[in-house]
């Protein structure tokens, strides 16, 4: 009996440390602080082995985040203090970024890759997606460094938002100002190729 291939949308299916973070918050405001820390654990165990079992492959941003919730889970139950924990979202951020900075340095962007992988991907110039990549960047690094004041200075309440709706809102945002940008950059891009066109029949 052949095994089923795992469809696209499925492995392009992860979660992002969503649970975990609930469970504390819950768990935080009832309990001491070392059980919400080991419930935040146990939701993050349970967590990614709903991935696994869902989608048959567990995405290498899942992995991170799971691994980096254990490691400053158990730093945080060593001190009996929840600041660690509370700090994942802040060194997802920052991690994600940095290795975003890294791929544009190796001149091999992560975006591009991606639009290079498309069956049906539409043309457009290297720099513009280069561009869009660097904003990307300074969303993830801005946005973890943010959630190290968020875990420093404000509630779990306000953390707990942050870290899930909070942070779609700030992307949705984002996104909206990204396609406003693409479009007039695209615009730009075709008037100076047909400028050039024009130039290019004039010449002897």
């Amino acid at each position: 009996m052949t095994k089923e291939p795992t469809s696209l949308s499925q492995k392009n299916f992860f979660l992002i440390s969503f649970l975990p973070a609930i469970a504390y918050w819950y768990l935080e405001e009832n309990y001491p602080i070392r059980i919400a820390i080991t419930g935040g654990l146990i939701l993050a165990i349970l967590e990614i082995s709903f991935e696994h079992f869902y989608t048959k492959h567990i995405h290498t941003l899942s992995k991170f985040n799971f691994f980096l919730i254990l490691i400053l889970g158990g730093i945080s139950l060593l001190g009996e203090d929840g600041l660690w924990f509370k700090l994942q979202p802040a060194f997802t951020g920052v991690a994600i970024g940095g290795f975003m900075i890294f791929r544009l340095w190796k001149g091999q962007g992560m975006m591009w890759e991606m639009m290079e992988s498309m069956p049906n991907k539409t043309p457009m110039p290297a720099f513009i997606i280069q561009s869009l990549e660097k904003h990307m960047v300074l969303l993830f690094m801005g946005y973890g460094f943010f959630m190290v004041f968020v875990a420093l200075k404000l509630t779990t309440d306000e953390w707990l938002f942050f870290k899930t709706l909070g942070f779609y809102i700030v992307f949705g945002i984002f996104f909206l100002f990204e396609m406003i940008y693409l479009r007039l950059a695209v615009k730009k891009w075709h008037q100076a190729q047909q400028a050039s066109e024009v130039l290019n029949r004039f010449k002897p």
